[in-house]
C-alpha cells in the first residue's frame, strides 16, 4: 500500500486529528487533489479558487489561514520535488474544526482546520492515453441538491458506493447519471463529448463536482483551438451519439474513452489536440 510522504495539521507534521472534528463527524469541510509534475503545482490558481468558492457557500471563515497555507503548500511543493521526481499529488483539506456544541448546530466559534499531505503519485502511461480506456454505466443515480452542487465537499458517500459496483481492473470509471437518467460524470472525473467542433459536457448546478480540468477546457482549451462548447443536459443516447468521448480531472488530465458499456468510440484528432494544448497550460 502506498503511504503518504508527509502530512501537515495546520502547518504542524502529523496524521491526527480530535475526534471531534467536523469534517470527521459530518464531512463539514472541503478538498483539493493538486497533482505537482516538475517542481510545479498544476493550477493551483484553479484550485484556490475553487476552495475559496466553496468556504464561500458553506461558510467557513478561513481569512486567518491564507499566509499558513501558501506557507504548506510550498512546503509541499518542495518535498513532492525532491521525494517524487516522477510526480506527486498534494491533497489540501479544509475542515471547519472541532464542534462546539453537540449535534450539528454551527456556532460561529469555531476555527477552520487545514491538513495538507502529498502523496507520491505515478502518472498515466501515454500507451494509455493513445489506446482510451473502456468506462461503464454506474447503477447509482447521483441525488440532486443545488446548495451543494459543483462543491467539492467532504461527504463523498455516493462515489464510494458507485466505485464499489465494479472490481474489473480493465475499467477506469463508471458514468453516473441523475434521478433523470441524465448523464453527468463518472466517479472520479468529468465527461465530455465531442460532436463535429462542438464539445458537450453535463452542466454540475444541481449534482456532480466542477472540476478544476473541466473548467481549463471550458475557459482556455476548447476555445484554443476553435472548438465551441455548450454546457447542456446530456442522455445516455447522446453521449452515445458522439464522435469521441473524453474524461477530465486534475490527476488525469484529458483522457479519451475507446468504449462506453460496449460501444466503441474513435479518438478523434482534436482530442489530441485538447490533450496536448492541456500539457502546455500551466506546464
Amino acid at each position: 500500500m502506498t503511504q503518504p510522504l508527509a502530512t501537515w495539521v495546520d502547518g504542524e507534521q502529523r496524521a491526527s486529528l480530535p475526534a471531534t472534528d467536523r469534517g470527521l463527524q459530518y464531512g463539514d469541510g472541503l478538498f483539493e487533489t493538486i497533482v505537482c509534475r516538475t517542481g510545479k503545482l498544476r493550477f493551483l490558481a484553479l484550485h484556490r479558487e475553487r476552495l475559496q468558492q466553496g468556504l464561500d457557500r458553506l461558510r467557513i471563515p478561513f481569512d486567518a489561514h491564507a499566509a499558513g497555507l501558501t506557507a504548506d503548500l510550498e512546503r509541499a511543493r518542495q518535498l513532492a520535488s525532491a521525494a517524487a521526481p516522477a510526480g506527486a499529488i498534494v491533497k489540501l483539506v479544509v475542515t471547519r474544526g472541532d464542534s462546539q456544541a453537540r449535534g450539528y448546530h454551527v456556532t460561529g466559534q469555531e476555527s477552520a482546520r487545514r491538513i495538507v499531505t502529498v502523496w507520491p503519485d505515478t502518472p498515466l502511461p501515454d500507451s494509455t492515453r493513445t489506446a482510451g480506456v473502456a468506462v461503464r454505466f454506474g447503477q447509482l443515480r447521483l441525488g440532486e441538491n443545488p446548495a451543494l452542487a459543483g462543491l467539492k465537499h467532504l461527504n463523498r458517500l455516493e462515489l464510494v458506493l458507485a466505485r464499489m459496483e465494479w472490481q474489473d481492473a480493465g475499467i477506469f470509471d463508471a458514468l453516473l447519471a441523475d434521478g433523470n437518467g441524465d448523464v453527468v460524470s463518472g466517479t472520479m472525473s468529468n465527461v465530455f463529448a465531442l460532436q463535429g467542433q462542438t464539445l458537450l459536457t453535463p452542466p454540475v448546478d444541481r449534482c456532480g463536482i466542477a472540476g478544476v480540468m473541466r473548467a481549463v477546457v471550458l475557459r482556455e482549451a476548447a476555445a484554443a483551438l476553435g472548438l465551441t462548447v455548450s454546457v447542456a443536459r446530456m442522455s445516455r443516447a447522446a453521449l452515445l451519439a458522439a464522435d469521441s468521448i473524453f474524461l477530465t480531472n486534475a490527476r488525469i488530465g484529458i483522457l479519451p474513452v475507446r468504449e462506453v458499456a460496449q460501444h466503441r468510440f474513435a479518438i478523434m484528432p482534436a482530442v489530441v489536440d485538447l490533450m496536448r494544448q492541456v500539457e502546455r497550460l500551466d506546464a
